[in-house]
């Protein structure tokens, strides 16, 4: 623990839906408040910890006299901006870190906003190969203790009240970059053969994608299983847990990832996933033992990899028990917040 009298660690969140960075945040603020006063700046999230709107913040080193040096973790190019402007315009004493997942190079604003900050911390190997420093490499993690398997998946998805013996979801939003219309041509090849699976799809549509949703929806009128996959909408932070416990297999092919948490929090509640080569998938799966991975964009491989899931459903359900394990002992949220924290106590002593 810093020598510095309780310190003060904002975690900025400025969009506006719940996004995978909205989960982590959510993830670790209660976990910091283990060791520090936090407060999350910006929109409000499913958690006890105190929130406060973004010129609040200025309120509240006003009552601290401007002294107390604090952490400020941005994950978003404006919480960066935002930060910068605290510190070098209205001098507030804080020390600025970005965690990045993008797996791709950042143009020249991005990379002047990263130049300011003073540690980088990237979720993956890949992703900090993007960045010209990086500080500490943390994989996301999760809440084992809300992420937990059912005791009984056939029992959990017959509780659901939807039709079929087990489910197979896919999580995130509708889009093509999240590979939703791959998993909608495996389910029409697939649901047909398959009589016992009923297929979810949990996500967001922005108005922009609902042409892209509508082509969806046809495409399984066609197949004639249009009765046999849910669309759920967003699915809330509180219920989230309740459907990975539901399904037997996550199917997540996006054509480009950063980091990917839904599988984690699958295979924490006992699912088997299939996932494309992005993010932390090739590290996360252990092929044939957790599930299966797939070339990006390989509609085929993505239905054979699905199929063998499909036609063993026990095997299925086996292969989430081990992904269990897996998440546990790599991917749990208390390792993800201690490593975190040992770069905010590099900085506070600094």
């Amino acid at each position: 623990m810093s020598s510095i009298v309780n310190p003060l660690v904002i975690l900025t969140n400025f969009h506006a839906r719940f996004t995978g960075v909205s989960a982590t945040i959510t993830n670790l603020a209660e976990r910091h408040e283990q060791q520090y006063e936090v407060v999350i700046l910006g929109k409000r999230l499913p958690v006890a910890t105190r929130q406060i709107g973004r010129w609040q913040i200025f309120n509240l080193f006003w009552k601290q006299g401007y002294k107390r040096i604090s952490i400020w973790h941005a994950r978003r190019n404006s919480e960066m901006l935002f930060g910068i402007i605290a510190k070098y315009i209205f001098r507030l004493p804080v020390r600025l870190v970005f965690t990045t997942v993008a797996l791709r190079h950042h143009s020249a604003f991005p990379r002047w906003l990263l130049s300011k900050m003073d540690s980088i911390i990237a979720t993956t190997h890949e992703a900090s190969t993007y960045v010209d420093r990086c500080d500490a490499i943390i994989p996301h993690g999760i809440d084992t203790s809300v992420f937990i398997p059912p005791e009984d998946k056939r029992t959990a998805w017959r509780e659901s009240g939807l039709p079929g013996k087990y489910g197979i979801g896919i999580f995130g939003r509708i889009r093509a970059e999240k590979g939703t219309d791959l998993f909608i041509e495996a389910m029409c090849h697939l649901l047909p053969e398959y009589p016992d699976f009923t297929a979810i799809v949990a996500g967001h549509c922005k108005s922009g994608d609902r042409p892209f949703q509508d082509t969806l929806k046809k495409k399984l009128v066609d197949a004639g299983i249009q009765d046999r996959v849910i669309w759920l909408g967003q699915v809330s932070a509180e219920e989230r847990h309740r459907w990975f416990q539901r399904i037997v297999l996550c199917v997540a092919p996006p054509r480009y990832e950063g980091f990917g948490l839904t599988p984690i929090e699958a295979m924490s509640c006992g699912a088997a996933v299939v996932a494309t080569r992005t993010g932390v998938f090739p590290t996360l799966i252990k092929e044939d033992e957790t599930g299966h991975l797939v070339e990006i964009g390989d509609t085929e491989s993505l239905i054979t990899a699905i199929d063998q899931c499909l036609a063993n459903a026990e095997q299925t359900i086996s292969m989430g028990k081990f992904g269990r394990q897996h998440v546990c002992s790599s991917y749990d949220i208390r390792h993800e917040a201690a490593a975190i924290e040992a770069v905010y106590e590099k900085l506070l002593v600094s």
